[in-house]
């Protein structure tokens, strides 16, 4: 009686062995590392790591070792945070030009627990330290930006029907479009209706005034405010990868808000700087007829720009924009199937796509460029005191041949590599911000904070438990003693689980572990307070070790399970440090439900089951 199959005792064995696995790279310590990616035209490899190497070793910075990660990306490991930050200042100053470099810990795991994909939990930013901030978009400057271009599409579309107009321009939160004569203005209503049916278009009934007024219904308004988050969101998450901060966290926050958390980043003024930063991009024509070497002698042809690529190379290109950013809704990175070489997918909205189709079908085989548009601010100090200046910088990014007529979807080819590839659809798709943001709340938590929220975290946890245990032991004896392993088993089973999932730990997170230790106990309570009362109700030992566990079995499942609804429901409707809390809480209850009644009971079976016993020691 009360013994297990020999499948089920390895079933559990192979559980627990899987999480002292998975929960072993948990005891390694954190190296200070530095996160190496590339800026644009360079691509990580064996050469960049061997170039990274030398520079350290010429400039006598000590490195504990380099590697190659996935994602593009090298990592850098050393013995104490001096190395480190001698280390970043060589990078910096030696190959800026190829690389970005971000200070971060990882874990010095051995080659076997990497080889395995082995990791150790995710540490959130009040663990790490780094930057919060909360920004607030501006949805009333998205609103007038649609407007506006409502406003330049209506223009052109009248203009291709050959309707005369007199103006279009806004009245207050509409757009007003006047005419001639109730013959043109019948004429424009109808091919408004039939090319843009996202508006609500009224004729003016007043026989002196030939006009129709077109409005933002209120879904068309949620569309561009919903578009417009999710646009920032998008951009700014590119701005932080270019950072190279690891393991950002970017979420919305209501209707109109982001937050923005970057663990281990410890400069705002610089974060501030590129996430405030706004940017536009624009296709234009090359031109092709006028020498770009006279033009920066200072003779501009009419209707040309002088413009600079990235190299510093000078090039001409046409005044009249073909397209800009804002009508670009997705752009991919691939591979050109003639030729192989990188190129990067654009797609465009209605508008944009005929007005790119028109200019293609005239300009075959001739060169088109892609222009980067942003606002930069820089803080110098002047007479002692910082000074932010704003300059507006105007970079060629990308300059093709255009093959063949394109409209809706179109290939960019001529890129230096398939990363230089990648990057451009992520500037394309969402290098600039769809409405202009404002930073309302900002705070920067420092890594020795962050430490000691670690060091009273784990002090916390271990009070607790040592408090159950010794509690444990005193009264329940022998079986106290196995509820106190399994206890332990329990928090195991609940790293291993966060680091397996790649759940992020944060002091809510250390919360629910805290609870969990309590909670964990209740089911072997339960479990031991029933056989006591079947013990004294003169059931034998055996008898009573059964009826202990499966008497109890339904309360506890109860129990935990309206427990973990109330957990689902903090998780469902929570902000991010209460979805840490219900996070861990549920984890440690589903895990606490194996440990207390399925382990806590092999191992009572393995020491007491089968056996002829007067009493038990409980």
């Amino acid at each position: 009686m009360n013994r297990y199959p020999l499948w089920k005792n390895l079933l559990i064995l192979g559980v627990i062995l899987a999480s002292l696995v998975l929960a072993w790279p948990n005891l390694y310590s954190q190296d200070p590392s530095i996160e190496i990616t590339a800026a644009r035209g360079t691509e990580i490899g064996e050469t960049s790591l061997g170039e990274v190497r030398a520079v350290l070793e010429n400039a006598g910075a000590p490195v504990k070792g380099i590697e190659l990660q996935e994602g593009g990306k090298l990592l850098a490991r050393f013995a104490n945070a001096g190395d480190q930050l001698k280390a970043q200042d060589v990078i910096e100053n030696t190959l800026s030009k190829s690389y970005h470099t971000a200070l971060t810990q990882s874990a010095d795991l051995p080659g076997w627990m990497r080889a395995l994909g082995l990791k150790p939990m995710n540490l959130g930013l009040d663990l790490r330290g780094g930057i919060h901030v909360v920004i607030d978009v501006d949805m009333d400057a998205a609103l007038d930006q649609a407007l506006e271009r409502y406003i330049g599409d209506i223009r052109t579309q009248l203009r291709d029907d050959k309707i005369r107009y007199q103006t279009a321009t806004r009245e207050g939160g509409s757009i007003l479009i006047k005419f001639n004569d109730a013959e043109s203005r019948d004429a424009g209503d109808k091919v408004l209706r039939r090319e843009f049916r996202d508006l609500q278009l009224q004729v003016s009934q007043d026989n002196n005034q030939f006009a129709i007024q077109a409005n933002l219904p209120p879904a068309e308004q949620k569309r561009i405010k919903d578009f417009a988050l999710e646009q920032n969101i998008t951009t700014l998450r590119n701005r932080v990868n270019a950072l190279g901060v690891a393991e950002p966290s970017i979420a919305r926050q209501g209707e109109r808000r982001i937050v923005v958390q970057l663990p281990g980043a410890q400069d705002p003024g610089r974060l501030k700087e590129i996430l405030g930063a706004t940017a536009t991009l624009e296709y234009r024509l090359v031109d092709t007829e006028h020498s770009a070497a006279e033009a920066v002698a200072g003779r501009v042809p009419v209707g040309s720009k002088l413009y600079y690529e990235r190299d510093g190379k000078p090039i001409l290109l046409k005044r009249r924009v073909i397209v800009t950013g804002d009508q670009i809704t997705d752009a991919s990175s691939g591979f050109d199937s003639q030729s192989g070489t990188p190129a990067v997918f654009v797609n465009l909205d209605g508008p944009g796509a005929r007005r790119m189709r028109d200019v293609t079908t005239e300009n075959v085989g001739k060169p088109m460029a892609v222009v980067f548009i942003e606002n930069r601010t820089t803080t110098e100090l002047v007479n002692g005191k910082p000074v932010k200046t704003t300059r507006k910088v105007e970079e060629v990014i990308s300059v093709a041949s255009i093959r063949e007529p394109f409209g809706r979807r179109f290939q960019t080819t001529g890129l230096d590599s398939s990363n230089e590839a990648h990057n451009t659809a992520l500037l394309l798709r969402s290098g600039a911000l769809a409405a202009p943001i404002q930073i309302v709340e900002e705070r920067t938590i420092g890594p020795s904070l962050g430490q000691d929220n670690i060091d009273q975290g784990i002090l916390s946890v271990l009070i607790g438990m040592a408090l159950v245990v010794l509690f444990m032991g005193y009264y329940y004896r022998a079986f106290g003693m196995i509820a106190n392993l399994v206890l332990v088993l329990n928090l195991v089973m609940i790293v291993a689980v966060l680091g397996m999932l790649g759940a992020t730990l944060t002091m809510p997170g250390i919360a629910g572990m805290v609870l969990t230790v309590g909670m964990a106990v209740d089911a072997n309570v339960l479990i031991f307070e029933r056989i006591r009362e079947e013990l004294n109700n003169g059931s034998s030992p055996q008898a009573s070790i059964a009826a202990g566990f499966n008497k109890a079995f339904s309360t506890i499942v109860d129990a935990n399970v309206t427990t973990l609804i109330a957990a689902l429901m903090l998780f469902s409707f929570g902000t991010g440090p209460v979805k840490g809390f219900a996070v861990t809480l549920s984890i440690g209850l589903i895990t606490s439900m194996f440990t207390a009644i399925t382990c806590s009971r092999a191992l009572i079976n393995r020491m007491y089951g089968g056996k002829r016993l007067k009493t038990l020691p409980v």
